[in-house]
């Protein structure tokens, strides 16, 4: 079995991922996210790196070079960002070797990288690959939307809720 990554470049891989991640999300619904990952891919803002497993799309995750995370942003941490493996290729590395790729990226241009990960339940795998590979949480305590919560604040427990955590790179 064997994984292959490649960049994000062209508008058939747009097209790939809206469909496969249609197949796999029932969440999922057309937009134009994918394109503007291309678009931002060819301005450099982003990596965007598919993962391909025995040829087949398994997942994709993002390298933000610029964090809308305030804490990463002022210190100028590339971010990881929105990492996705389909249920079938889960527990084959293929995240793993997203996330090597995309650290070693990031180390060309600064000591750490960060990422933020979900608070409940449906994040509890990432949440624990995340501390075995080393990321510690940043000591900002929990965001909702990237903006810090304050004890007493009322938030949604959802997606927009995230711990967020680095790691030194170089």
């Amino acid at each position: 079995m064997s994984i292959t990554l490649k960049r994000l470049k062209t508008q058939d891989q747009v097209d790939l991922l809206d469909t496969e991640f249609s197949k796999h999300y029932p969440w999922f619904t057309q937009s134009n996210y994918h394109e503007t990952c291309l678009a931002e891919n060819e301005a450099g803002t982003r990596v965007t790196m598919l993962a391909y497993y025995n040829d087949d799309l398994a997942g994709c995750c993002h390298l933000l070079r610029k964090s809308k995370y305030p804490y990463f942003e002022q210190l100028h941490i590339p971010e990881i960002n929105n990492l996705n493996v389909f249920p079938q290729y889960r527990k084959q590395r293929v995240a793993s070797t997203l996330l090597d790729e995309l650290e070693n990226i990031a180390a060309m241009y600064s000591k750490f990288v960060g990422l933020g990960v979900g608070l409940y339940k449906d994040y509890g795998n990432a949440q624990r690959m995340y501390c075995k590979r080393g990321y510690v949480l940043d000591g900002n305590g929990v965001t909702y939307q990237n903006v810090e919560v304050n004890p007493g604040t009322t938030v949604m427990v959802d997606d927009d809720l995230l711990l967020y955590l680095m790691k030194e790179v170089q």
